[in-house]
C-alpha cells in the first residue's frame, strides 16, 4: 500500500499545476481520487510539521490531504502548493505565511484557522466555510464562490488582478455568492475582483480599493464604505440600502450607479 501511494504522488507530481484560474473547476472530475482521497494521516502530517524548521518549512506540495482532521495544527509558512484539501477540517490551524497558492480547498472547513500573510493565489475554496477566519495581509486572489464568509477578517488583503498574465484568463479574486455578515475588508485591494451576487450585509470596505471591481447583484445593505474607492466599479442592481459613510466615498465615479438599489 505503501509503496502504490508513492506511485501515485509520483504519477502526480508530473502533471501541471492548474493554470485556467477561476475556470479551472470546468471540466475538473471531482470525484478522482486526487479530490477526495488522503495519502498522509494527521500523525503523518503532524511528524512532518514537528520536523519542520525556519530554514526548512514542511512541503505538502500536490500531496492529497481531502477529508481529513486536521483541526488545530500549526501549518506556519508550511508548502501547500497545489495540495488537496478538499472536505477537510481544519478549523483552528494557522498557516500565517504559508503558501497555498492552487491549492484545492472545495468544501473545507477553516473556521476561525488563521491565514495572515498566506499566498492563496488560485486557490480553489468553493463553499469553503471560512467563518472567523483571518486573511488579514493575504494574497486572496482566490475563488470564494458560494463561500461562507460570516465573521472573516481580509484587513489589507489582496483580491487584485494579476494583470501579467492576460493569456491565461483574469486572475482575481472571486467572492461571487459568497455569503457572510459583519466581514472586514478594510484597506483590502480589491481592484476587478468579483463580487456578483454576493451578499455581505454590514461588511466594513473602509479604505478599500473598489474599482473596477464588479458588484452586479451584490448585497452591500449596511455596509460601511468610508473611504472605499469606486472607480468604474460596476453597481448594477447593488443593494447599498443603509449603507454607511456613502457622502466619504466617491460612489459617483462608478458605473450603473443610477441603477444601484439605495
Amino acid at each position: 500500500m505503501k509503496s502504490l501511494i508513492v506511485l501515485q504522488a509520483a504519477l502526480f507530481a508530473l502533471l501541471p499545476l492548474p493554470t485556467l484560474g477561476q475556470s479551472v473547476l470546468s471540466g475538473v472530475d471531482m470525484t478522482l481520487p486526487k479530490m477526495t482521497q488522503a495519502q498522509l494521516t494527521r500523525a503523518d502530517v503532524i511528524s512532518q510539521l514537528d520536523a519542520a524548521t525556519l530554514d526548512s518549512p514542511a512541503d505538502f506540495t500536490r500531496v492529497w490531504l481531502n477529508n481529513l482532521d486536521l483541526s488545530e495544527l500549526d501549518f506556519g509558512n508550511a508548502v501547500l502548493r497545489a495540495t488537496s484539501m478538499n472536505g477537510t477540517n481544519l478549523s483552528g490551524s494557522n498557516f500565517d505565511g504559508a503558501v497555498l497558492s492552487q491549492a484545492w480547498m472545495i468544501g473545507a472547513n477553516l473556521t476561525g484557522a488563521s491565514l495572515v500573510g498566506a499566498e492563496l493565489f488560485q486557490t480553489q475554496l468553493g463553499r469553503a466555510d471560512l467563518s472567523n477566519t483571518d486573511f488579514t495581509n493575504a494574497r486572496t486572489a482566490a475563488d470564494f464562490t458560494k463561500a461562507n464568509l460570516t465573521g472573516a477578517i481580509f484587513r489589507g488583503a489582496d483580491f487584485s488582478a494579476d494583470m501579467r498574465n492576460q493569456s491565461m484568463g483574469l486572475m482575481r479574486g472571486v467572492l461571487t455568492s459568497a455569503r457572510g455578515s459583519n466581514v472586514d475588508f478594510t484597506g483590502a485591494l480589491m481592484s476587478r475582483a468579483d463580487l456578483e451576487f454576493a451578499k455581505l450585509p454590514g461588511a466594513n470596505f473602509t479604505d478599500a480599493d473598489m474599482s473596477m471591481t464588479t458588484l452586479g447583484g451584490a448585497d452591500l445593505s449596511g455596509a460601511i464604505l468610508t473611504g472605499a474607492d469606486f472607480t468604474d466599479a460596476d453597481l448594477t442592481a447593488t443593494r447599498l440600502v443603509d449603507a454607511q459613510g456613502l457622502d466619504q466615498t466617491n460612489l459617483d465615479a462608478a458605473k450603473n450607479l443610477d441603477r444601484a438599489l439605495q
